[in-house]
């Protein structure tokens, strides 16, 4: 176990972002995705896209939207990840989920997974769970179909154009929906 690792070794906490949480979630999720600090662990998307993954406004508005929760992962009190609920009728979308990338691969996804399945049942009685990821993440979307996750084939655009989203490093990036029943 390294350095960064046994620092993190007590009791996860779960809870809802507020907006002082905001200037720890954006490098948390960018740490996540882009750049060579996400290259730690296994969910970067680096070498497909450069640029940002959110700002300090896309965090701000999944906390202030309505019908809509950003998820606080804690350990001994430090923020490790993170992840977006949002109500959407009879389903919710699961979203912007960060790990620390030196945390990752240990099992703390598939905790906060079940816990964010757990909660959008509990709260908002939901039957499924949606989420979107770029389609040619395969060993990210392997790892969703491992959780029950199945793709859809139902695929939406990239933006290009908008730096918001990231620069793309390819011109085939699109979305694609994955669903899991929930029980």
């Amino acid at each position: 176990m390294d350095t960064a690792e046994s620092q993190y070794t007590g009791r996860i906490t779960y809870r809802d972002a507020v907006p002082d949480d905001v200037p720890a979630l954006v490098p948390l999720v960018e740490s996540a995705y882009r750049g060579d600090s996400s290259r730690a662990g296994w969910t970067t998307e680096a070498d497909i896209l450069q640029g940002q993954r959110t700002d300090a406004e896309g965090v701000e508005a999944v906390i202030a939207t309505p019908g809509s929760r950003l998820m606080v992962v804690e350990r001994d009190g430090a923020v490790v990840a993170c992840c977006q609920l949002e109500h959407r009728g009879e389903a919710a979308y699961f979203g912007m989920f960060a790990v620390r990338p030196e945390l990752q691969g240990a099992g703390l996804g598939r905790q906060i997974i079940a816990e964010a399945e757990r909660r959008v049942r509990e709260l908002w009685d939901v039957r499924e769970m949606h989420m979107t990821v770029i389609s040619v993440r395969e060993e990210l979307i392997a790892w969703y179909e491992r959780r029950g996750y199945r793709r859809t084939g139902r695929m939406t655009p990239f933006p290009y154009g908008d730096e918001r989203f990231g620069l793309p490093q390819r011109d085939d990036l699109q979305f694609e929906l994955l669903v899991k029943e929930l029980g």
